[in-house]
């Protein structure tokens, strides 16, 4: 049976796929084509006076990347108790970036009909990260604008710039991961922690599990 083209173009052009993550009671979604992979907790490294919601860096098979601490991003509380935060890499233009959040959902295939502006209610610091929301039946998806997510919150250019400025000014090498030897020229100093893989209970939302 011959495909409907004309059938088959409205049909992508009004819907999107996201894949989502939770923060606290906020439901976010990134646009699947801008997701890298999804991580369980990885060694970290701490970088010295870099901007609070940097949580660190960890090396992917080689590729530097800065994780931000999304709690701390959006100015609020951190999780209660020891539950480790899951990594949702992300392309983009200024090179992969790992999101930490509290949970890793469903991969969602959103109708372009459900789509608004953000509320005027929305949490203000929330708000400017955010593009737009799509109605679910118990709440809001919130796509999230992550080129806004990781600029620095004193000015317009990105976590991973300030990551790279902080790098030239200092002529020091630190190997992030002695298992895949790579070094970064930068200020980042040897204080790994490692933290525990969380075990997602099954929610309405599902989970996903990534590689790591």
């Amino acid at each position: 049976m011959a495909i409907d083209r004309a059938t088959k173009s409205a049909t992508a052009q009004s819907t999107a796929q996201f894949s989502t993550f939770i923060v606290a009671d906020l439901f976010f979604g990134v646009d699947v084509l801008d997701v890298q992979e999804v991580l369980r907790a990885q060694q970290m490294t701490a970088v010295p006076q870099a901007p609070d919601a940097i949580e660190g860096l960890i090396n992917l098979r080689g590729q530097i990347v800065t994780a931000i601490d999304m709690r701390r991003r959006l100015q609020l509380p951190p999780q209660d108790g020891d539950q480790p935060s899951m990594n949702m890499v992300i392309r983009t233009a200024d090179g992969a970036v790992s999101l930490l959040v509290d949970e890793i959902g469903d991969v969602l295939d959103m109708d372009a009909a459900t789509y608004e502006r953000p509320p005027q209610n929305l949490d203000p610091i929330a708000r400017e990260m955010i593009r737009g929301v799509y109605k679910l039946k118990d709440g809001l998806l919130l796509v999230l604008d992550t080129e806004k997510a990781i600029e620095t919150c004193n000015g317009n250019s990105s976590l991973n710039s300030q990551i790279d400025v902080q790098s030239q000014q200092k002529n020091s090498s630190v190997p992030v991961d002695s298992a895949d030897s790579r070094q970064l020229q930068g200020s980042a100093k040897k204080g790994s922690k490692k933290k525990a893989v969380k075990n997602t209970n099954g929610t309405e939302r599902g989970s996903l599990t990534g590689s790591g």
